[in-house]
């Protein structure tokens, strides 16, 4: 008999976007789709959203991992009593509303996640913590922004270093690493962090660039840059996705065990 391979099912969240028929589109960029299939060697599923409609405890139940992934839109700051968005911003409540109670919940559980930029951005937000919505009029800080101007393979190129925790997941993730480089393409970034997030990685600037949840029962990691782009070609993305997609497999084995999950060949 040919040996059985656990393939982990792994929830991708989507953002809602405007349509011409009024009714919007549920929509996730090839890009995480691709990282999932070819650097965790696992099968995505995309998380429409749905807001309140969406059953984040069901969700957890029959999902072996969660990736958060980045979007141009901005978690409202409602959820964090920020100020009033400017003018120009990009919302997505049905978004916020799907995502921040499945984080949660998903933390409760033990649900491997791996949160990326706006991803890393809810999961702050989930626990407690707050977000710069202009992160460049901070003093002191660099302009993480999108290089517009740029075409867009361009814009994921790696722009600055950022220093690893010594001791943490992330490096320990990383091979021990102290700095690694990182692309951005980010216009909001951590404010005030939440009491459960451990600093995993920061930029030159003071701006948090990385964070895990220690106390979590599984995997939790964020970062605020975009290791999705051509994972397969960076060493670090490897890792990341490799680890994540590791604690995936662990936990489509523990249902395994308890019959809640079919092998594939």
């Amino acid at each position: 008999m040919n040996d059985r391979v656990l393939l982990p099912l792994i929830g991708v969240t989507a953002c809602l976007r405007e349509s011409e028929d009024g009714l919007g589109s549920h929509q996730v960029g090839a890009k995480y789709l691709n990282a999932v299939v070819q650097a965790c060697r696992a099968m995505p599923l995309v998380i429409p959203a749905l807001g309140h409609a969406a059953d984040a405890e069901l969700l957890v139940e029959r999902l072996d991992g969660l990736l958060l992934t980045g979007s141009p839109s901005n978690v409202g700051p409602q959820h964090y009593g920020g100020p009033p968005p400017r003018e120009g911003n990009i919302a997505d409540a049905a978004r916020d509303s799907t995502t921040l109670p499945l984080i949660r919940r998903a933390i409760e559980v033990g649900l491997p996640i791996f949160a990326i930029c706006r991803g890393f951005q809810e999961l702050n937000v989930a626990l407690g913590g707050t977000l710069h919505q202009h992160l460049h009029e901070v003093e002191g800080r660099f302009d993480h922004r999108s290089q517009k101007d740029r075409p867009p393979a361009e814009r994921y190129d790696p722009r600055h270093e950022i220093r690893l925790t010594p001791g943490g997941a992330l490096q320990r993730i990383l091979g021990g690493a102290e700095v690694t480089r990182v692309n951005t393409l980010h216009g909001q970034g951590l404010d005030r962090v939440a009491a459960r997030l451990r600093i995993e990685a920061i930029a030159p600037d003071g701006t948090p660039e990385a964070a895990s949840v220690p106390d979590a029962p599984g995997f939790v990691l964020g970062v605020q840059w975009h290791p999705e782009w051509r994972a397969t070609e960076n060493s670090d993305s490897v890792r990341m996705f490799q680890a994540f997609g590791d604690a995936c497999r662990a936990r489509a084995q523990t249902r395994v065990q308890h019959g809640r999950y079919r092998r594939v060949a």
